[in-house]
C-alpha cells in the first residue's frame, strides 16, 4: 500500500491537545539500532518531569510503543502516539535519522516533513513495443508494480500477407498494446513520471499520453529492458537531483520577490504570522535550524525567546521550536514546504515564504 506522506503530515498537524503540553510522544528510531539505553534514558528523564495524568498518559503511551517495537520494527521508523487519544501511527522511513523521543502537546513532524520534501514519490514506466512494467515508488521504495505484455510478431515471413500489410498489422498491435499501458498508467500515475526503455517505443508512448500525464514526465531514459535494477537506481538519482534543483529555484524565487517587494514574508515572526493567516503558498526552511520560543497554553500565541508567563494573558507557557510550530501551520493550510541548505536563506532569518496574497 502506497504511503501518502502529505495525508499523514496533514493528519498529524491537526492533532493538538489544548489542555496539556505533554500528551503526544514522538519517536524516531534507526533500523537495527534499537538502543535500549537511549530509550531507557529518555523515558526516565521525561517521566521524572511529568506529574499526575500527564505522567500516567506518558507511561501508558510508552508501553504501547514498546509493545509495537517488540513485534514490528525491522526498519527506520517514526512513531506518533498518545494513550489519551488512542493514537498509534507509524511510518517506515527510507533513510536513517537520529534517534529522538519528544513529548509535547502535538506530534513532532519536522523530520518527517523534511523526508517528504527530499524523497518525492514518482511513477516509473519501463517499456518496449510488447512489454511494460509500471512501478510506483514512494520514500525510495517500490510500493506497487504492474506487468503488461503482448505477443507481437517481429519478423515478416514469406507467404500469407504482404510485407506492407504485415507492417500495418504490427503497428496496429503495438498501438493497441501501448494504449493498454496508457490506461493502466492513468489509474496509478503520481505527480512525477519517468519513462524508460530501448528504442523508440517510449517516445511513441509519450506522444500518446493525454496532456495532463505528458506534463508530469520529468525524464526519458534510454536503457535495456533487462536493466531494471540499474534503472531503479538511476531514477531515484534523477528525482534526487530534481529536488536539489527545486530547492535552489525556491530560494531564487524568494530573493526575486523580496527585491521587488512582492508576495513574500521572511524571518520567523513575519513568516509565522503569514502562515497562521493561511497566506503561505510555499514555505522555505533552512535544514536543521531551530528557533527557541514559547507558546501560551491559554491564548496559543507563539513567540521567539523565553518568558516565565504569557505577557498577554498571564497564562502558563511551554518551550517550543518556532520552526516546528510554523511547519504545523503550513501543513494545516496546505502550503508546500521546501527545505534548503542554501546559505542565502540564513541571511533572510533562516525561513521565508512565497505568499498566496498579502
Amino acid at each position: 500500500m502506497k504511503v501518502d506522506l502529505n495525508e499523514i503530515l496533514r493528519e498529524l498537524s491537526e492533532m493538538y491537545d489544548e489542555d496539556s503540553f505533554d500528551t503526544y510522544v514522538t519517536l524516531y528510531l534507526k533500523k537495527d539500532a534499537l538502543d535500549q539505553k537511549f530509550l531507557e534514558r529518555r523515558e526516565k528523564a521525561c517521566r521524572s518531569l511529568l506529574k499526575g495524568d500527564e505522567k500516567k498518559n506518558f507511561t501508558d503511551t510508552m508501553e504501547s510503543i514498546r509493545e509495537f517495537i517488540k513485534k514490528n520494527v525491522s526498519a527506520n521508523i517514526a512513531i506518533f502516539a498518545s494513550h489519551k487519544y488512542n493514537v498509534l501511527k507509524t511510518v517506515s522511513l527510507p533513510v536513517e535519522i537520529d534517534n529522538s523521543l519528544i513529548v509535547d502537546s502535538s506530534p513532532y513532524i519536522r523530520p518527517l516533513a523534511r523526508i517528504q520534501d527530499e524523497w518525492e514519490s514518482f511513477t516509473l514506466v519501463l517499456l518496449s513495443s510488447n512489454y511494460a512494467k509500471i512501478y510506483s515508488l514512494s520514500l525510495g521504495e517500490i510500493e506497487y508494480e504492474k506487468n503488461l505484455s503482448k505477443d507481437i510478431m517481429n519478423r515478416h515471413k514469406k507467404g500469407g500477407c504482404s510485407q506492407a500489410r504485415f507492417q500495418r498489422l504490427r503497428k496496429g498491435a503495438i498501438h493497441a498494446f501501448l494504449t493498454e499501458v496508457v490506461e493502466a498508467l492513468e489509474k496509478i500515475a503520481d505527480k512525477r513520471i519517468v519513462l524508460a526503455g530501448p528504442g523508440t517505443s517510449k517516445i511513441q508512448f509519450r506522444d500518446m499520453l493525454p496532456k495532463y500525464l505528458a506534463e508530469r514526465i520529468v525524464d526519458v531514459i534510454d536503457i535495456s529492458i533487462d536493466d531494471e535494477k540499474e534503472l531503479l537506481k538511476e531514477s531515484v538519482r534523477l528525482i534526487s537531483e530534481r529536488e536539489e534543483k527545486k530547492s535552489r529555484e525556491a530560494v531564487q524565487q524568494l530573493k526575486e520577490e523580496i527585491l521587488k517587494d512582492g508576495l513574500v514574508a521572511y524571518g520567523a515572526e513575519e513568516t509565522l504570522q503569514a502562515v497562521k493567516n493561511g497566506q503561505v503558498e510555499l514555505l522555505i526552511v533552512e535544514k536543521d535550524y531551530k528557533i527557541k520560543g514559547w507558546i501560551c497554553e491559554n491564548c496559543q500565541i507563539v513567540k521567539e525567546g523565553s518568558v516565565k508567563e504569557c505577557p498577554y494573558c498571564g497564562g502558563s507557557v511551554s518551550e517550543v521550536d518556532v520552526i516546528e510550530e510554523i511547519l504545523e501551520f503550513a501543513e494545516r493550510t496546505d502550503a508546500d514546504v521546501e527545505f534548503t541548505d542554501d546559505e542565502e536563506i540564513t541571511d533572510l532569518g533562516h525561513i521565508g515564504a512565497i505568499l498566496r496574497y498579502k
